[in-house]
Formats: structure tokens, C-alpha cells, sequence
């Protein structure tokens, strides 16, 4: 078993409103046997803040370009950061 790369935007008045409904959405555009790589394998989301001048993208990238270990673990919680106006960018590795 392999693990994906995803990435999820998603909105919702707080950060675990939009979790919830990414991971529903997901559930139902690939089921809910497992192994989709997809954030529908998370069951939680760890907060991250991008270094000043950084883009929510760029460092969602970049944390899993190097291997952050908040994010590393396709079995952990997947990164979110605010990207404001109850939008949140949610990334990191599923189980595929």
C-alpha cells in the first residue's frame, strides 16, 4: 500500500466545519472502503501558519516537498492553513 500527495480546499464557518465537509465530499466521490489518497483516509488536520509573504499553496508545497513531520505520515493529520473568508487549503499524504 502506497500512499498520494492531496491537496483540498474547502470552506466552512471554522476550520473543523470545513474538514468535515471535505472529507464527506471526498467519501463520496471515492467511497469509503480506504485507500482513495485522497483526505476522505484523514481524521484530523494539524493548523499551519506559511511564512510571512508566502502563499498558502507555496507552502503547502513546500512542507511536503520537505518532508515536514506535522504532515509527513500518510496515516497522520493533513495540514491546514487559513486562507481567510472561511477558506482552508488542506494537504499532506493519504493512504493509497
Amino acid at each position: 500500500m502506497g500512499a498520494d500527495q492531496f491537496t483540498e480546499t474547502a470552506k466552512g464557518k471554522t476550520a473543523q466545519k470545513a474538514f468535515q465537509a471535505a472529507v464527506k465530499a471526498a467519501q463520496y466521490d471515492h467511497g469509503h472502503a480506504g485507500y482513495s489518497g485522497t483526505i476522505a483516509e484523514k481524521s484530523e488536520f494539524v493548523m499551519i501558519v506559511p511564512n510571512e509573504g508566502e502563499s498558502p499553496e507555496d507552502c503547502a508545497d513546500r512542507l511536503i516537498e520537505e518532508g515536514d513531520k506535522r504532515i509527513d505520515d500518510k496515516g497522520g493529520p493533513a495540514g491546514c492553513i487559513d486562507c481567510g473568508n472561511e477558506k482552508y487549503l488542506f494537504f499532506g499524504w493519504a493512504s493509497s
